[in-house]
């Protein structure tokens, strides 16, 4: 994968167990961890700000069950998940659909633009606009384990544990969502006439 993306420094298995800590510090700790891979899972803009909420229900109701022998941040991520799959059927329901990042605005890390130029700013956003374009054109299987391995930076470890498999399954999988991303931008840039 060419296209590098935001990889948080802030580790859920770093994190201590969740039931030391309250609902407001985790909400504070990983709501921007949800709602940038709702974007990167497709969810627009207009529907991110909801499926974060949607998640944090669903953590203020079972945080009291939360065992801790997963990694709180993988915890979190199945019920994101969930909650994404679960928009998608309701958009689908009502003949709408995830739009693209194109129609419905770029999806930009502020904090990340503000130090750079305009010009910085503007590839930046295009770089980004191209990742979650090829991103939202991959499954669903192949889109999560790049999300997973790619931009949040798990380990092969953490996302064998997070999806209940082995390693070598992951390794095995993650290569083949490497290869068929790089056969999308390779597409995209033969379609623009355009060297890789």
């Amino acid at each position: 994968m060419r296209i590098s993306g935001t990889q948080d420094a802030r580790r859920g298995a770093a994190t201590p167990h969740a039931a030391t800590k309250t609902f407001e510090q985790i909400y504070d700790e990983y709501s921007d961890f949800v709602w940038r891979n709702a974007r990167r899972l497709g969810v627009p803009p207009s529907g991110a700000e909801d499926v974060v909420q949607d998640v944090f229900i669903v953590v203020q109701r079972r945080l009291a069950d939360f065992d801790g022998r997963t990694a709180i941040q993988a915890w979190i991520f199945g019920i994101l998940m969930r909650v994404v799959r679960h928009y998608r059927r309701s958009y689908q329901r009502k003949d709408a659909r995830c739009v693209s990042i194109e129609q419905d605005g770029a999806y930009n890390d502020i904090s990340m633009m503000e130090a750079r130029s305009p010009s910085e700013q503007a590839e930046s956003a295009e770089r980004i606009r191209l990742l979650e374009t090829l991103l939202g054109q991959l499954d669903e299987p192949k889109r999560t384990l790049l999300v997973l391995s790619e931009l949040e930076g798990w380990t092969l470890r953490e996302i064998a544990e997070y999806q209940g498999s082995n390693t070598n399954t992951v390794y095995s999988r993650l290569r083949v969502a490497k290869r068929a991303f790089d056969d999308l931008l390779r597409r995209w840039h033969a379609e623009k006439g355009e060297t890789p």
